[in-house]
């Protein structure tokens, strides 16, 4: 006794000759079936690769297409033909011709041996299928499919529509419970011989020919109407993406599939020479009868479908640009904004990288060029500090940024002043920690030797547009770690909240502050907020800055900074 093989090719055919005479040089019978869209110069080639082989026959050809009824006829025909001439076959395993055997012929048959009445098909019910793809589950028993999805797509879509909408149901055959499954079977002789001599076969054929991809229905249908026992399962290795697309084994993957402990794989790419020359290979080797297990690669599988799906957070790629919203990650990495204290602070970048282990850039956003630290022209990945070029998307300049300076925490000054597109992409931004002092922008402002009306409108553009940015910051959106206070609460106490920055940038740093950076001139900034008000002008960002100043105030305003007892 013995397993037969039925191979259906259309591509390929010399690898396809390759496994074939693999099989057959191993003792067990092949049937060939080949796509009649072959031309016959190509077909006659291939027979005549394998016309030396006596076990080895070809079977009534189909033009086939993916999807349709043309697949089960031809493995009919193919099955047919093996039980009528092979007597000794008891199981018939089908494969395609982009298969290759993982093992040796003998580790198969005697692992079918010793399960001789065995049916391997997976055959489960549509309510417990979870890997289709395309919507369509119980639908494709009970609508008809009489236009190919390859190539009639536009038809296929609004034939199935249409019968929605009008309700329209087949009848599915009395003592059919529909099945699906992977197409790539091993039946026992008894099993696959009911089906083809079933005295309903030719109720069953009319019924299918209008199920959508039959191939995947047909046997594990009706497989279980006679078989005394079914593994729902396929021997043959075969892993799909999050398309429903068979992945393709390379060269690459040998130390993989030999991990599997499978008998066959598909696909096999045609010029993996190095699969070919292993797998194929027919000198004797250590015997190990290992049960099939493809669930012990299923893990890389899973890892390649998540990396190809999402990608790597933060990093966006013209082959895979994520939709609006769900990308994975805006950005590769957490890194800090500081809005309105460059305003407040001299040199507060300069200060900044003393006590926290980041890069400490200045205005990267400015309107005149990106402000690199160190004032560098150009930065990590070629990113360089043209406004032109930043201001062309300046998304990508920022998550560029993040994503090239990886392991290196980035921080950076913001104002009203400078570009404000990536306002919300910041705000709902995971990684992003955003402090700001509402109203520093004046501060530059009260010192400007210029026209007051100038100023005034200056000043009122600046805070409509800072007030549209706390907007977006008090939203229910929000994902970004914020925190927001008034120019003049930051000067009651400024030591607290910046440890608490500080902290949170750099957790296992234990340096205490003791000094705070030194703040800019205060002086007649007061009465610049209240010749604001003359001139028509509320400011509405600044907090509550009383007429007379003393003590910490009185300290900054000469320019000494302000010292923590």
């Amino acid at each position: 006794m013995t397993v037969g093989f039925i191979m259906m090719c259309h591509t390929a055919l010399d690898r396809a000759a390759q496994v074939a005479r693999f099989w057959s040089e191993g003792g067990s019978p092949v049937v060939i079936h080949v796509d009649a869209r072959v031309t016959a110069h190509d077909y006659n080639g291939f027979k005549k690769m394998l016309a030396d082989l006596e076990n080895v026959s070809f079977s009534r050809r189909y033009k086939c297409e993916w999807g349709t009824w043309s697949l089960v006829a031809a493995s009919q025909a193919a099955a047919e033909q093996m039980l009528a001439l092979h007597a000794d076959v008891r199981h018939v395993y089908l494969a395609s011709g982009s298969c290759l055997p993982l093992r040796p012929l003998h580790e198969l048959t005697d692992y079918l041996d010793a399960r001789p009445y065995t049916d391997f098909i997976e055959s489960v019910t549509t309510t417990e299928v979870g890997w289709t793809v395309g919507g369509i589950d119980i639908e494709r028993f009970t609508l008809r499919f009489p236009f190919s999805w390859k190539k009639q797509r536009r038809m296929f879509d609004r034939y199935v529509e249409f019968q929605r909408r009008v309700g329209f149901k087949r009848r599915i055959p009395d003592g059919l419970v529909p099945h699906l499954g992977s197409q790539w079977w091993c039946l026992t002789r008894q099993t696959l011989s009911a089906i083809l001599e079933d005295p309903d076969r030719a109720l069953y054929d009319r019924y299918f020919k209008r199920v959508w991809i039959p191939d995947e229905s047909y046997f594990q249908t009706l497989a279980r109407l006679y078989s005394t026992s079914i593994e729902s399962r396929s021997l043959t290795l075969t892993k799909f993406d999050f398309q429903g697309k068979p992945h393709i084994f390379y060269d690459d993957h040998l130390q993989l599939l030999r991990r599997s402990d499978c008998f066959v794989a598909r696909k096999i790419w045609p010029k993996a020479d190095k699969l070919y020359r292993t797998f194929l290979d027919k000198s004797p080797g250590r015997s190990v009868m290992a049960e099939p297990n493809p669930a012990k690669i299923d893990r890389l599988f899973s890892k390649s479908i998540e990396r190809r799906t999402r990608g790597r957070p933060g990093l966006y790629m013209q082959s895979r640009f994520p939709r609006k919203d769900h990308e994975n990650g805006k950005t590769s990495a957490p890194y800090s904004i500081f809005h309105g204290f460059s305003d407040l602070f001299e040199n507060f970048d300069g200060w900044l990288a003393k006590y926290v282990g980041a890069r400490v850039h200045g205005h990267l956003f400015a309107p005149e060029r990106a402000e690199f630290a160190g004032g560098e022209r150009m930065f990590n990945g070629c990113l360089t500090d043209d406004a032109a070029l930043r201001d062309y998307n300046p998304r990508a300049f920022l998550t560029n940024l993040i994503w090239n300076s990886r392991g290196e925490r980035q921080c950076y000054m913001f104002s009203p002043r400078d570009n404000q597109a990536n306002n919300w992409f910041t705000a709902t931004d995971p990684n992003a920690q955003i402090s700001v002092i509402t109203g520093a922008w004046a501060l530059p402002l009260s010192r400007r030797n210029e026209n007051f009306t100038t100023i005034r409108r200056e000043a009122a553009m600046l805070q409509k547009r800072e007030l549209e940015h706390l907007d977006i910051l008090r939203s229910m959106y929000v994902k970004a770690r914020v925190r927001i206070w008034t120019v003049a609460d930051f000067i009651e106490n400024p030591m607290e909240p910046l440890q608490t920055i500080i902290d949170e940038i750099s957790p296992r740093a234990t340096r205490r502050l003791t000094e705070a950076p030194q703040m800019v001139d205060l002086s007649g900034f007061n009465q610049f907020l209240q010749n604001l008000k003359n001139q028509g002008m509320q400011p509405l960002v600044m907090g509550d800055f009383p007429l007379e100043q003393s003590g910490q105030r009185d300290a900054v305003r000469r320019g000494r900074p302000y010292l923590v007892k």
